[in-house]
């Protein structure tokens, strides 16, 4: 908790105030550089996340000026969403609508859920008919259509707009149509992989895509998109290692099998959600069986105290520590193994340890964001790549620690942990 305030403390240090309402600097340090990895109203590493971080501050603590600064920065985005080309919803309007929705939620403002309802009308305005089905992007990965999917599936929730199902339903039809339901990269779209390059991974490949898929044979009970999630599972498990109880994912292949990332974006953290979801609506406990491969897999690579290749320098939920913390939270979560907590808690602990406050403006975190230039080290206040993320990971895990005073988290619309992070059986066993 005292970390997260402290973090809170630094991204408070760069709000900007001006016409549009308040925003956030990627980095208020003198001649501080940032990563530079997004819009500055995304959700990714902008006004978006930052309005999430404290919105779950505001939860954990009751102070009311975490609330104001929240309810500042969805206010902003209700201001500016209009110019909002990229629809997407890491770096698009999608997080701006789920940050005015939570917002809103959170704090009654009937003209943040009016403006969320707004932005998720031009998201389904924008829909276009893309071959056998209806799209946005063309791509189907948790970066493009696939994130847009999950985003209008939660805004139908709780923004209570049936259409939104029904659009996302319709376009998730498109991605259940693909052979395997994964992302081929490379070339143009990302000039450090090779241009024939199949990612795996979770934000941007198979596993991010299977994992919608599963998702909306949740909500709708229809086989076709089960049986797609599990061609994409079954690609997923057909290219990992696989020892005696571990699990680890290639980046990409076929040229890069033997750099297993361990973070969310590429690695097993994000992989695990896949298989966690279809367990999830499934009950099939191979899929839970995977989820630990993966789990075990992470903790018998050595880390946090060992850098890997595809764990470098690096503390963000994105492809860092904090996604990996994100993973043992959820997963101590669901499962109720003390093992887990425990090695969420050795994260943590590296995390803090790792906090800079040379300044008394609180802490933030310098890392090389991206692993191929590890001498552009950087820090940044946003939420996947900086100080408001790893802030919010750090909730989670004090949330954890405290089954007699559950609290609801803001998890994204790809996390299928438990959003009340206290296992079923401690809160049975606990006070009443």
């Amino acid at each position: 908790m005292t970390a997260a305030i402290m973090a809170a403390r630094w991204v408070r240090s760069a709000a900007v105030d001006d016409e549009s309402g308040r925003h956030w600097l990627a980095n208020p340090d003198p001649r501080g550089r940032s990563a530079r990895a997004g819009h500055p109203s995304s959700l990714y590493a902008g006004a978006a996340g930052i309005v999430l971080f404290f919105l779950e501050l505001a939860a954990a603590t009751g102070h009311q000026a975490y609330l104001d600064d929240a309810r500042a920065g969805a206010r902003y985005l209700a201001r500016t969403w209009p110019e909002q080309a990229d629809l997407t919803l890491y770096h698009g309007l999608a997080g701006a609508v789920f940050a005015m929705a939570e917002t809103g939620w959170a704090t009654g403002d009937e003209d943040l859920t009016d403006a969320a309802r707004a932005a998720a009308d031009q998201i389904v305005r924008s829909v276009r008919q893309m071959g056998d089905g209806i799209g946005w992007t063309g791509d189907p990965a948790q970066r493009g259509d696939g994130g847009i999917v999950l985003a209008l599936l939660h805004a139908s929730g709780i923004l209570g707009v049936p259409v939104y199902e029904e659009v996302a339903v319709e376009a998730g039809q498109r991605i259940a149509n693909l052979v395997v339901p994964g992302h081929r990269f490379g070339g143009d779209s990302c000039a450090d992989l090779p241009v024939d390059a199949v990612t795996p991974g979770f934000l941007s490949g198979t596993a991010g895509t299977a994992f919608l898929l599963a998702r909306l044979y949740g909500v709708t009970g229809e086989e076709r998109f089960l049986a797609a999630a599990r061609r994409g599972a079954d690609f997923v498990r057909t290219v990992s290692e696989v020892t005696d109880k571990c699990a680890l994912v290639p980046h990409h292949v076929p040229q890069g099998r033997r750099l297993h990332y361990l973070g969310f974006c590429s690695g097993s953290a994000g992989v695990a959600r896949m298989f966690y979801e279809l367990h999830r609506v499934t009950g099939d406990p191979g899929d839970l069986d995977w989820v630990e491969r993966l789990a075990h897999g992470i903790v018998h690579s050595g880390v946090p105290n060992r850098h890997t290749p595809g764990y470098w320098n690096v503390a963000c939920l994105c492809c860092g520590t904090a996604g990996v913390l994100e993973l043992f939270v959820g997963l101590w979560a669901a499962t109720g193994r003390e093992q887990y907590l425990d090695f969420a808690r050795s994260l943590a602990a590296n995390l803090i340890g790792r906090a800079t406050e040379h300044d008394d403006s609180g802490y933030r975190w310098y890392q090389a964001y991206r692993r191929l230039r590890p001498w552009e080290v950087t820090a940044d206040t946003g939420y996947m790549v900086g100080a408001a993320g790893i802030g919010a990971a750090l909730l989670h895990l004090d949330a954890a620690g405290l089954p007699a005073s559950p609290r609801r988290l803001i998890l994204l619309p790809d996390n299928p942990f438990p959003a009340i992070p206290v296992p079923a059986a401690v809160l049975r066993d606990g006070p009443a």
